[in-house]
């Protein structure tokens, strides 16, 4: 594995398991959600976006975490050899969202380009700006997604790694890690 995608539900841990990851393989990490959200958490234009992504993926070897394929198209997997799939219960992803946005409002830990997240993120009647609404409503919509690129011929190239507990998260980690 050399160019690595990881996706999931939000929620999901992506941004841990691929920090992991590219420190057991010694390649850059880049978390998609920190070349999106400008200051103020104003969203980037989708083809700025773009051609930031397309900018990371040019690099030899990496691992790039996000769902941006409905804003960027396929460029990540384009050049990705391999796709690690967090395919986690939706309780599951929902409690992480919820402990990290509480986390991150209580310690006002910064996040990308000066953001940070508020308690209004536990509001779900706020819509797509809760982390409650958002993981309950995109949750089965991501799951359905992965599962069918799976089989999708267009992606033949890339190894799918679809992990479903931490179990199969550390079990995966242990073995990309190079033997010394």
């Amino acid at each position: 594995m050399k160019r690595v995608s990881v996706v999931g539900s939000s929620g999901s841990g992506k941004t841990t398991v691929a920090r992991q990851l590219a420190e057991a393989l010694g390649i850059p990490h880049t978390e998609m959600d920190a070349l999106h959200w400008g200051a103020d958490w104003t969203p980037t234009d989708d083809e700025l976006l773009a051609e930031r992504v397309r900018a990371v993926a040019a690099a030899d070897s990496w691992v790039i975490d996000g769902n941006y394929h409905s804003k960027i198209g396929p460029v990540v997997w384009e050049r990705a050899d391999a796709v690690v799939w967090l395919d986690v219960p939706r309780h599951r992803a929902l409690w992480r969202g919820v402990t990290r946005t509480v986390r991150r409002a209580a310690t006002r830990e910064e996040l990308w380009n000066g953001n940070r997240e508020h308690w209004s993120g536990l509001a779900f009647w706020r819509g797509d700006e809760s982390i409650i609404w958002w993981v309950w409503t995109s949750h089965r919509r991501t799951r359905q997604r992965y599962a069918a690129a799976i089989d999708d011929p267009r992606w033949a190239h890339l190894k799918f790694h679809r992990l479903r507990s931490r179990r199969d998260v550390a079990r995966f980690l242990a073995a990309a890690r190079p033997s010394l």
